[in-house]
């Protein structure tokens, strides 16, 4: 079984920033290689006792939702275990545990709900990127507002459509062909120019 302390060193220290938004099939492998098993140990109830403390919890929502995102690109596992790592940031900040991790690697207790696709995770997600990352959250609100946005308008993620199986409707089809995710950020940063 691995150990918090494994995740965090990981994902923290090793991948860190610089590698956490960047596609790499060499990190894919790696965090399949060394975390597919604990992905599976924690879907099936294992790991319950990370969540008494912060470190811990932390670990298990970077275990639950960074992780398999990695692990399967492209497929519906990606977000197989997102109401795990959902729960436990809400119980987490419940705790104001979320307080006692530095920035940034703060930022992944709010992530579970800017993966969301219910629409009061993602206020909530960026009601807390605004007040609750106040160093480092200028970029991470952005994209918080981005995926609100795309949640607001179709009431889910239609880039994830392929992987689980669901039709896409003509107005989804519209949005990815006009560049999707990028152009909904693009479009946020010019009202913000403009105002």
């Amino acid at each position: 079984m691995v150990s918090p302390e494994v995740i965090l060193r990981y994902w923290v220290d090793e991948v860190g920033p610089a590698g956490w938004y960047d596609r790499s099939d060499a990190v894919d492998q790696t965090i399949r290689e060394r975390f597919r098993a604990a992905w599976d140990e924690a879907v099936a109830g294992a790991y319950g006792l990370w969540l008494t403390y912060p470190g811990g919890t932390l670990a298990y929502i970077i275990l639950t939702d960074q992780l398999p995102r990695n692990m399967f690109r492209d497929d519906p596992r990606a977000f197989g275990s997102d109401r795990l790592a959902r729960a436990a940031a809400k119980i987490a900040m419940s705790r104001d545990w979320d307080l006692r991790i530095d920035e940034p690697a703060r930022q992944f207790f709010y992530m579970p709900l800017m993966h969301s696709e219910n629409l009061i995770d993602q206020e909530r997600a960026v009601r807390l990127f605004k007040t609750r990352m106040p160093q480092g959250g200028a970029d991470s609100l952005l994209h918080a507002r981005a995926h609100r946005e795309v949640i607001r308008r179709f009431g889910r993620f239609p880039f994830r459509n392929a992987a689980l199986g669901r039709p896409t409707t003509q107005a989804e089809a519209e949005w990815l062909e006009r560049g999707a995710y990028a152009t909904t950020v693009r479009e946020i940063v010019a009202r913000q120019t403009a105002a």
